[in-house]
């Protein structure tokens, strides 16, 4: 590019807007904004905006039946242009699990129609190929970042206060409990009265699979022991440590940003498969999955619920079901509970019905990227049994040997199981193993949005149940042991739950009324636990030779 090229440092143009009425279905283009009609609650039938992201002619099924082709060439001749072209859509303000095809007919040409942003303007270079930066402004990549330590340290001197100490995960805590009067002032721990609750405070709703929710509460007098370094002045434009955020803030920012990805190219591919029929449940997939090109825009996807295989045609999968003979997960089970089993596969050595699992699996997980390289992964399948044999409900991936010691690298619950408390049970019984490894375990990351809305659950429950039998002081280290679960995650989850309280030089963990009544009600709904006596399983040891992965 030559030194020359002339650089716009202002704000991007406005998009243009076309007035409803001035343009055509032909002239829509990706990236366009237009309004759709959806259907609504209740049966009615709202208008809302959408963004094109592909466009492609009504697909044919090539599976259908011999003697129906005469009768859809027929219909097909006797369709409008408007019937014959199909748009897929992101809906504004709507979570990425949610974009769907749409038919031409759908589309609302009396609104108003945005057209696509325009592209930013090249960056200016200097003679020696580095981009030239404005006067004042950061070099790209490096972003400002204020001096957070120096600004506290300079108001806290200024009001001659220290801030408070960081606890350490051997440090021993005082464990209160909330009371209806406060305690009197020769105690040693200090009891948080009982305030008015403000209308203003909201519930965090963390469970994704169960019923039950979370409220996260900081009543109380004494002074909340925040752990992040962000600057409290009037000019700070830091965002809000996580405990800040209310029910809205958090519920908003995963229904519109969606699932996290591993990588960019992910995002902009559409979802190539409607539904999928997977036994007696037909339920609708979320996301882009790499089945084979052929079977790709089929309206319903014929899967096996035992073997996994799939098929465009219920014919094709009714002459399979005569010859397969599998009527469980093809590994050991290790587990049994009433009707509830657990599976203990190897990648390696069930390498095709493994990665028909995570093709089904792709469907329901944005950052999910790999399905071929199945054989450093353990899988463990979760399935509920009756008179037809072992029926999938949810499964959890890990690693052979995690560097980062992991317990989970992917867990799935599929839909039509969800909100039944199948969820959390996956989650326990993860650190059920880590327990019997002697090790902390933690998921990998990133998780996708109703899985880490599932962990927090998980954490919070788990910490507040031990903490409610605990009797005397406790470190964070000994919750950490006792439950499996990483220092980092406890800590966390501490933080969120407003636990850590700091008063006259000492660290306390307060039980507040509000978690102590969130936690009762978690606990009369008396939900699905795992019962360790139950597991026949010893940890896997591999040796090097097997710990070689495409040589």
């Amino acid at each position: 590019m030559s030194p020359s090229t002339p650089v716009n440092d202002g704000p991007l143009p406005p998009p243009v807007i076309n007035p409803g009425g001035t343009y055509t279905l032909q002239s829509i283009c990706v990236g366009c904004k237009v309004y759709i009609s959806r259907p609504g609650p209740n049966g009615t039938t709202e208008e809302r905006v959408a963004e094109i992201l592909s466009i492609r002619d009504k697909p044919v099924n090539p599976y259908a039946r011999r003697s129906n082709d005469v009768k859809e060439e027929e219909e097909a001749d006797n369709k409008k242009p408007e019937e014959k072209i199909e748009f897929f859509v992101h809906w504004d303000q709507f979570n990425k699990r949610l974009d769907d095809w749409v038919s031409g007919t759908r589309i609302l040409l009396h609104r108003d129609l945005e057209w696509p942003r325009p592209k930013a303007p090249p960056v200016k270079k200097a003679l020696n190929g580095t981009p030239k930066v404005p006067p004042g402004k950061a070099p790209p990549g490096k972003a400002h970042r204020p001096n957070n330590l120096l600004k506290a340290a300079t108001s806290n001197a200024a009001l001659g206060t220290s801030p408070a100490p960081t606890p350490q995960h051997s440090q021993i805590f005082s464990i209160s409990r909330a009371s209806s009067s406060p305690a009197p002032p020769s105690l040693k721990r200090k009891v948080p009265h009982d305030d008015e609750e403000d209308p203003t405070e909201e519930a965090y709703d963390f469970d994704a699979d169960a019923d039950g929710d979370m409220e996260i509460d900081g009543d109380g007098d004494l002074e909340t022991f925040d752990l992040s370094l962000t600057d409290t002045g009037p000019d700070s434009q830091e965002p809000p440590p996580f405990s800040a955020f209310s029910k809205e803030q958090e519920i908003e920012k995963l229904r519109t940003s969606g699932s996290l990805t591993q990588s960019v190219s992910e995002i902009a591919r559409v979802k190539n498969l409607n539904r999928l029929q997977i036994g007696k449940h037909e339920v609708e997939t979320w996301y882009f999955s790499p089945y084979p090109k052929e079977y790709a825009h089929l309206p319903v996807l014929y899967i096996c619920e035992f073997c996994l295989s799939f098929f465009p045609s219920p014919f094709m999968l009714s002459r399979h079901r005569q010859r397969c003979n599998l009527l469980h997960p093809p590994g050991n089970e290790i587990y049994r509970h009433e009707d509830i089993s657990f599976f203990e596969i190897d990648g390696k050595r069930q390498l095709s019905w493994c990665r028909n699992l995570s093709l089904l699996s792709k469907c329901f997980l944005d950052h999910k990227t790999l399905y071929y390289d199945v054989t450093p992964f353990m899988y463990y399948v979760m399935a509920i049994r009756d008179s037809a044999g072992c029926h999938i409900i949810g499964y959890f991936s890990k690693e052979k040997e995690s560097a980062e010691n992991y317990n989970v690298a992917c867990i799935l619950t599929l839909p039509h199981h969800q909100r039944h408390g199948y969820g959390k049970l996956l989650i326990e019984f993860s650190y059920e193993l880590s327990k019997k490894e002697g090790k902390l375990g933690s998921p990998e990351k990133p998780l996708s949005d109703l899985g880490l809305l599932s962990y927090r659950a998980y954490w919070s429950e788990v910490v507040v149940e031990l903490l409610m039998e605990w009797d005397g002081d406790i470190s964070i280290d000994e919750v950490a042991q006792k439950t499996s679960i990483t220092h980092a995650d406890v800590m966390n989850t501490c933080i969120t739950l407003q636990l850590f309280k700091h008063y006259k030089g000492q660290h306390l963990i307060v039980l507040n009324d509000t978690v102590l009544e969130r936690h009762e009600k978690l606990r009369k709904k008396n939900r699905r636990r795992i019962h360790p006596e139950n597991l026949r399983w010893k940890p896997p040891v591999f040796t090097r030779d097997q710990l070689r992965f495409g040589w």
